[in-house]
């Protein structure tokens, strides 16, 4: 059983891009991508509120992370994580199936 868990939103092609991650980000959200194993990658939404709490453990980056995508559970392990140059803030995310 996975300590972190995450609730995700499931990103729509028309929503990907820079301009639409940038009004994510304004929106208090965090632009990510769940990709490895034998499924296609989805691109998902996170609340950044949630992922900064998690990120206050240095667990979250060796554990395994359940991410809630709609009814959906995907079992994964953070492989990159963007920050902001300045405010250290999450800018995006990639999660490896594990």
């Amino acid at each position: 059983m996975a300590n972190f868990v995450l609730n995700a939103q499931a990103r729509e092609v028309a929503q990907q891009g820079k301009g639409s991650s940038r009004r994510l980000r304004h929106a208090a959200q965090i632009p990510a991508i769940v990709y490895g194993g034998s499924a296609e990658p989805v691109a998902v939404t996170l609340e950044l509120r949630e992922i900064v709490k998690a990120l206050e453990n240095n667990a979250f980056f060796e554990e395994v992370i359940e991410i809630k995508i709609g009814d959906k559970v995907e079992n994964v392990k953070i492989q990159a994580l963007q920050r902001h140059p300045a405010k250290n803030t999450p800018m995006h995310a990639d999660f490896k199936r594990a």
